[in-house]
């Protein structure tokens, strides 16, 4: 066997390889031996096939077999002699010509092939101890809870009817009837009955809550609005509509009472117990931001401790899945670059750079993690797929047969924890310092800091 490199160009690499027939044709016999003792023919003993008619019967066959057998051993052989971990799929360039092919299969023509590969460069990983991480520390103020309450109170804000002759203004309830036509034709959807709407709450599509202000108990009113552009249905985007409208009720707004019956009217044995809900709930919410700013931090760390070529094709791979999500967005909200400031070109420029962040810091964790023998127990799995199933009432089953018959479903669960473990274990390593902010500086770093986190 030869094996010739004939690139070696950054972290591509190519070789011609190859195989005598002699080593081909030695394989191949070996194979038909040990099939002699498997196969059953009619007209022969068990065992006692001639291999010259088993070679007459299955030769072309065997010898393919044998073929794919030589290519992977020695491509194998190749990248571990000179210590390449592979970014990709190596790609074969095999003969193609008829005659060629027949006359390899017969075992009269050596095997030459080609292959291609591009690899990941050796990574040298930083000194972790040496990182400084500062970790935000945030407590949740009583006004946090109250607000948080209020909030909720908003939600379930009472109305009662308003005087007899009174016209509806904004922020009161209304309860609606209506048929909506587009060029004088009812369309899907476009009809409701005793529908509530609050003017003002931006339920409804643009100036149809406007037209409601002024309304009375029985009236009906001709609502002439466009769909938004960017609306859900193609086939209403942007249609200018009427709907024929029927206010029967309308309500005034009352102020929410927060006490222990509110409390009750949600589940709670009273305002005290509401409060404890609410505080922790604020706390999760606290420690899950305060996670993802400290976890950026360190990947910061990570991007400038570990400058090195990233292998192209897995940029590539990465770039296009944002990019495609990105563009899919943007065509079903209706939206252009501009309306982002910005221009095509430009975007593709800031998400290669995203990409190309994105690939060498998930090699850098995975050499972390293999170097430290971090892995993700199936139980760890497990576990995640059945979080998963319970924050989908009535669909658990779906979800767990999902993820039992779906292997890439499984591994893209799995990629998160095993990212999370290392970023535990980095963190042990580093210098974390608490510093003390406020909620509104907490949210605001994790806003601005949300497009390029890994």
């Amino acid at each position: 066997m030869q094996v010739t490199e004939t690139l070696s160009e950054g972290l591509k690499h190519e070789f011609k390889v190859s195989v005598p027939a002699t080593d081909l044709d030695a394989k191949a016999d070996a194979r038909l031996v040990d099939l002699k003792d498997k196969v059953r023919l009619n007209g022969f003993r068990p065992g006692k096939v001639p291999v010259a008619h088993l070679k007459k019967l299955y030769g072309r066959s065997v010898m393919a077999e044998t073929i794919d057998e030589t290519i992977r051993d020695t491509n194998t052989k190749i990248f571990t002699e000179r210590g390449f971990r592979l970014a990709s799929e190596p790609k074969v360039t095999m003969p193609t010509e008829e005659k060629e092919v027949e006359e390899i299969l017969s075992g009269k023509t050596d095997l030459t092939y080609t292959v291609a590969i591009e690899v990941v460069p050796p990574i040298t990983l930083a000194d972790f101890k040496s990182f400084n991480v500062e970790k935000p520390v945030v407590d949740v103020l009583e006004s946090d809870v109250d607000d948080a309450i209020k909030r909720i109170a908003e939600q379930s804000r009472p109305y009662s009817a308003k005087a007899e002759g009174a016209k509806a203004e904004t922020g009161d309830r209304v309860t609606i009837s209506f048929k909506g036509t587009i060029n004088g034709e009812a369309f899907d959807g476009g009809t409701g009955e005793g529908i509530q709407l609050v003017i003002g709450s931006g339920q409804f599509i643009p100036g149809f809550e406007d037209q409601m202000v002024g309304i009375g108990v029985g009236e009906t009113r001709t609502v002439k609005v466009s769909f938004p552009k960017n609306y859900a249905s193609e086939k209403l985007a942007g249609q200018p509509a009427e709907f024929e409208t029927t206010a029967s009720a309308i309500e005034v707004p009352g102020e929410p009472v927060i006490d222990d019956e509110f409390a009750k009217s949600l589940g709670l044995e009273s305002l005290d117990k509401l409060k404890e809900a609410a505080r922790e709930r604020l706390q999760a919410e606290f420690a899950g931001a305060i996670r993802q700013r400290v976890k950026r931090t360190l990947l910061d760390r990570l991007d400038e401790s570990h400058k090195f070529e990233a292998p192209p094709s897995l940029v590539a791979e990465e770039f296009n899945l944002m990019w495609n999500s990105i563009k899919a967005e943007m065509e079903s909200g209706g939206k252009t670059f501009a309306d982002e400031n910005t221009t095509e070109e430009a975007a593709k420029e800031e998400y290669q750079k995203i990409a190309d962040r994105r690939v060498r810091l998930g090699l850098v964790l995975s050499e972390i993690g293999e170097k430290n023998k971090i892995t993700v127990t199936d139980d760890e799995v497990s576990r995640a797929v059945i979080e998963r199933a319970r924050s989908m009432p009535g669909r658990e089953k779906e979800v767990w047969d999902y993820y039992r018959n779906n292997a890439n479903a499984l591994a893209q669960l799995r990629a998160p924890i095993y990212e999370d473990k290392v970023v535990d274990f980095l963190l042990e390593l580093a210098n974390v310092t608490e510093k003390k902010v406020t909620r509104e500086e907490l949210f605001k770093e994790d806003e601005d800091g949300e497009k390029t986190a890994a």
